[in-house]
């Protein structure tokens, strides 16, 4: 079983973290889909010591029919840990604007990198400044880090892994988008609408709100509720694989260290016009 301890860090207690002399490195990775930059928000106010690192540019490859937010080129992802002051098996804490999606796609980026020492803020900046700790406009200069990348340490699902486990009786394959995307009824982002065939739909506010998990029993509830009994076979996937690396950190917490991503996700899926889409309210049985 997965420790929330090794997963999650409260801000009371990353304050006193940050008071010690070796303190963790600390990664400011706010983004949203769409409006103002991250950066700018960063600008305004950050953690003490924080250094910004761009989702879009420096923890995904560049978008095309990988998928909106690909698997990043370990070399260059790489060069910007590096930059950014992340040091071999120092502890790192992620962080976002509140609603956990960019910090947990941060935190399974790094674990994917073979960096296993990070944990995400819970509630993220807003749950910071609620504590009454102090925030800084200062932009650090790190020493540059030593940090290897070294990729595979997470499991990644491609288009044909994802459709072979979302085939009954093969596992579970969770699509985490709001229903009316998953049923085909909308798609404001990608050009076509609709689901993996077999894939089930669990959308994020069911099992996280406001960047904040409930306890793992309450997770692992939720995660059976939807299929996912102990021992299946289980992955996640979004639009373009943030939300969904949410979902492999709750399946984390809820027991799950194997649940696996598809980081190409729907805008993955929908670059091959011969893969099949599925419409509909309708999950399979399990």
């Amino acid at each position: 079983m997965s420790g929330t301890d090794d997963l999650l860090v409260e801000p009371d207690r990353l304050a006193a973290e940050l008071d010690r002399a070796d303190r963790p490195t600390l990664l400011d990775v706010r983004w949203r889909l769409v409006g103002p930059p991250g950066r700018d928000d960063y600008a305004a106010g950050h953690l003490p010591g924080a250094v910004f690192v761009d989702l879009d540019t420096e923890l995904c490859g560049r978008p095309g029919a990988a998928g909106r937010h690909p698997l990043p080129d370990p070399a260059a992802l790489q060069a910007a840990l590096r930059t950014a002051g992340v040091r071999a098996g120092h502890p790192v804490v992620v962080y976002d604007g509140g609603d956990g999606m960019a910090a947990a796609r941060a935190w399974w980026t790094l674990r994917w990198a073979g960096h296993r020492a990070v944990r995400v803020l819970h509630g993220g900046f807003p749950a910071w400044v609620a504590a009454g700790l102090p925030v800084s406009t200062e932009p650090p200069t790190p020493a540059p880090g030593d940090v290897t990348v070294a990729p595979g340490a997470l499991p990644v699902l491609d288009a044909a892994e994802a459709a072979r486990l979302a085939a009954a009786d093969a596992g579970v394959l969770l699509d985490v988008r709001a229903a009316p995307r998953y049923r085909g009824e909308t798609e404001p982002i990608d050009p076509v609408a609709g689901h993996v065939p077999g894939a089930v739909n669990l959308p994020a506010p069911e099992y996280v709100t406001d960047g904040r998990f409930p306890a793992a029993e309450a997770l692992r509830a939720r995660f059976a509720a939807a299929g996912v009994a102990e021992g299946t076979p289980v992955g996640a996937y979004c639009g373009s694989g943030v939300t969904a690396a949410q979902a492999v950190l709750a399946l984390h917490l809820a027991g799950r260290p194997d649940a696996a991503l598809y980081v190409g996700s729907w805008s993955n899926w929908v670059a091959d016009p011969d893969r099949p889409v599925a419409t509909g309210g309708e999950t399979p049985a399990r």
